[in-house]
């Protein structure tokens, strides 16, 4: 009998080997399939543009994966891009081959303005107990249940122990309501509970993008724009670049960034940016004058004017108003003048230098000297006008006694003679 090769002998051996596994592969591949995949993904804050394109993409990625469902945890106080966008979004939604549910949840999460459009443009909506969802004017709280396509979502589990149907105390107790989604009971802690039979795969965006759609928010951008500003005014009386110009300049970039997406009044900027020039026409004197007052009262208003829409916290307006103010009224003049000067020891050679009154000083105001704004005061009765030129007489910690330049009495270092000038 004739043997067949060596190497035809091996071939054949491995197409029986196919033969018999590949039926084998094909019965796993099935049940892996039918293990089933259901994506779910956070939205939280205002609905900008880095949000609406995520969820857009994590639809298309869910389509093209088949997943189950796609389940949408959504807790938004509204959406900061236009009416056309959201009803993009909503049709997306609606119109997905993908089933998706949207759960407003944990408990206390709300779904407000538009981005409730979101809740009632799926077909599988549900609330968490606590949770609040606003349909133009009619406020649908946590103990109300409401009809959503084929099944029922309770906004409030008050059945039985071992029935989940209504409930949607969790995220989880919300995917398993949905149609379509294969599930198993399971017994834990003596109680018969059920959850999916596949997998779970949680989305989120990535770390740049939750970056930006922090700085979104109308308080950090808020808070962001004016502390930007203060630094860059407080480099900007300073010699070089340091760390609070980059820190400003960083600040000030992201916070127009956040000013951009939101929406933001242009009065309201504009109030802002003009409080800046006022504060800095004064630290240039050190001395708070009526600019301070102006710039102030500008400051409050362009953050009272700042968003059209989208109301600022009590609390980021007094950290951000009573924060500003007193930066600029008392520690920018202390730090400026800090930086400008000379370290204490070894500044003797000031005494007998001339300057001039940036303000009048009866007895105290403001003198310039070498280009650097003092503090000063003068023991003379007579007050000194502005522009007058003074005498540095002594020195006290960073005040100045000055006296003026006509009719006082010579530096003990001037040596010359009337005959020789």
């Amino acid at each position: 009998m004739r043997r067949l090769p060596r190497p035809a002998a091996v071939l054949g051996i491995l197409l029986m080997a196919v033969a018999l596994v590949a039926p084998l592969a094909a019965t796993a591949s099935a049940q892996a399939d039918d293990k089933g995949l259901v994506t779910v993904i956070q939205v939280n804050g205002h609905l900008d543009p880095i949000e609406v394109d995520f969820i857009t993409r994590t639809i298309e990625q869910s389509e093209h994966d088949r997943v189950d469902a796609l389940v949408i945890q959504l807790d938004s106080p509204g959406a900061v891009v236009s009416d056309a966008t959201i009803q993009r979004l909503a049709q997306r939604i609606h119109d997905s081959t993908v089933p998706i549910g949207v759960w407003v949840g944990p408990s206390g999460a709300s779904a407000l303005g538009r981005a409730a459009d979101l809740v009632t443009a799926a077909p599988y909506r549900g609330l968490a107990p606590g949770s609040v969802l606003d349909i133009g004017n009619r406020h649908i709280g946590a103990d109300e249940a409401f009809t959503s396509g084929r099944t029922n979502v309770g906004a409030k589990c008050e059945r039985q122990q071992g029935s989940t149907e209504g409930c949607a105390a969790t995220v989880g107790d919300f995917v398993v309501s949905i149609p379509g989604v294969p599930t198993r009971q399971i017994q834990q802690n003596g109680q018969t509970r059920i959850e999916p039979t596949g997998d779970t795969r949680f989305a989120q965006l990535s770390l740049p993008s939750r970056l930006l759609h922090s700085v979104a928010s109308p308080p950090v951008a808020y808070l962001l724009f004016v502390i930007g500003m203060a630094l860059l005014l407080f480099e900007l009386f300073t010699a070089g670049i340091g760390v609070a110009g980059v820190v400003g300049a960083i600040a000030f970039l992201l916070g127009c960034y956040g000013l951009a997406v939101l929406p933001t009044r242009p009065i309201g900027v504009a109030l802002l940016v003009f409080a800046m020039f006022g504060y800095a026409v004064d630290i240039q004197t050190g001395v708070p004058r009526v600019w301070t007052g102006i710039a102030t009262v500008s400051f409050v208003l362009g953050s009272l004017l700042l968003y059209d829409g989208v109301a600022l916290s009590w609390i980021t307006l007094v950290a951000g108003v009573i924060g500003i103010t007193i930066a600029m009224i008392a520690g920018m003049p202390a730090m400026v003048r800090t930086r400008f000067s000379t370290p204490t020891i070894g500044r003797e050679w000031m005494i007998g230098e001339e300057g001039e009154a940036r303000t009048p000083i009866a007895p105290d105001g403001t003198v310039v000297v070498h280009g650097a704004p003092w503090k000063a005061r003068t023991n003379r009765a007579t007050p000194i006008d502005v522009g007058q030129p003074v005498r540095v007489a002594a020195i006290e910690g960073l005040v100045l006694d000055v006296e003026p330049l006509v009719g006082a009495a010579r530096d003990y270092r001037d040596r010359t003679t009337p005959k020789e000038r």
